[in-house]
């Protein structure tokens, strides 16, 4: 039985706004079409949406809640059309207003810095309720970023009066020995993604500024030990790379009116065969405690580009065969 073919129609009355809709080359609703098996064709201000009724019904939803975006500010990409698909494919529409009405931050260029996915928003909202939280998960997902944004935020508030950021110097692959200059020299590549996200949040004169003043430090992890943190918002990159040992020491810093954020990946620890990762440690041992929350994100909740999130479940699927056939 041939099935009921279906139009819906969508006036979008800017221009700008149907060009961000169709992205580059047409690439969204290229995407569209072939997530649904629908025909979605152009007429100047009025979009034709057809094919058989559920899936025209799905992509309409789609295309309004990209639109809705659009409206506030929010920039379509593939990762962001895939992902909207998603949450309506199953289900969870009512959700995807929180992806577009939070704004965490706003950049010196008064870029709107906003939760791209409904792990990150349940991650942001952690970062407001705990005053120590773990964010564990695959690169990719916003961990140090938007912990960067709230920590920034939390400065213009002046809800803390400085923000420390730190991480473990631990190599991944290579030798410290071999890298030249003195040690802060030899740390810094390390510390490099942290520089990064501050200059875009705060801009280069701002930091520098900053930084200059003491008010923001970057350090290794090891710069920690015998100090007492107060009125900080202190991250903690990397952690997976961190021992029992230091972790313990890492958390028993956080003075009065800090709050602590501490960012991993347990499928990438670097430490030497044999040492227990004090991320997956603490993850067991602190869970229950009221007032330390933990998020964990998963493959879905990449922003970067769409192939990381391929390359993720791939590993995933490998690594859960190879324990399968192992058992």
């Amino acid at each position: 039985m041939e099935e009921f073919q279906k139009e819906r129609l969508i006036d979008i009355q800017n221009l700008n706004h149907m060009m961000e809709l169709f992205g580059k080359f047409d690439e969204n609703i290229r995407l569209l079409e072939e997530e649904f098996g629908v025909q979605i064709i152009a007429r100047q201000t009025q979009l034709r949406i057809s094919g058989n009724e559920k899936s025209v019904e799905m992509a309409y939803t789609v295309l309004n809640k990209l639109l809705d975006g659009i409206e506030d500010g929010t920039r379509v990409d593939k990762g962001r059309v895939r992902y909207i698909t998603q949450l309506v494919k199953a289900g969870e529409t009512d959700h995807i207003v929180e992806l577009t009405d939070d704004v965490i931050c706003v950049t010196y260029k008064g870029k709107q810095i906003k939760c791209k996915t409904l792990g990150q928003t349940q991650y942001v909202n952690a970062m407001r309720h705990n005053d120590i939280v773990f964010g564990i998960g695959p690169a990719g997902t916003g961990k140090t970023y938007l912990a960067m944004a709230m920590a920034v935020n939390a400065f213009k508030n002046k809800d803390i009066s400085r923000i420390i950021l730190t991480r473990p110097a631990v190599e991944a692959g290579e030798k410290l020995g071999f890298l030249p200059g003195d040690l802060q020299n030899k740390v810094d590549p390390y510390l490099r993604p942290l520089y990064d996200a501050l200059h875009d949040l705060m801009g280069l004169e701002t930091y520098t500024r900053l930084i200059d003043r003491g008010i923001i430090e970057v350090a290794p992890l090891a710069y920690m030990r015998g100090r007492t943190l107060d009125d900080a918002f202190i991250i903690l990159d990397e952690a997976q790379n961190t021992t029992s040992e230091q972790m313990k020491m890492f958390l028993t810093r956080l003075g009065i009116g800090s709050k602590a954020v501490i960012n991993g990946d347990i499928t990438q620890i670097d430490l030497v065969s044999g040492a227990k990762s004090g991320l997956v440690e603490a993850s067991d041992v602190l869970k229950g405690i009221k007032g330390i929350g933990f998020v964990r994100l998963t493959h879905r909740d990449v922003v970067r580009h769409e192939l990381v999130m391929s390359i993720i479940r791939a590993y995933d699927n490998y690594h859960r065969k190879k324990m399968n056939d192992i058992s």
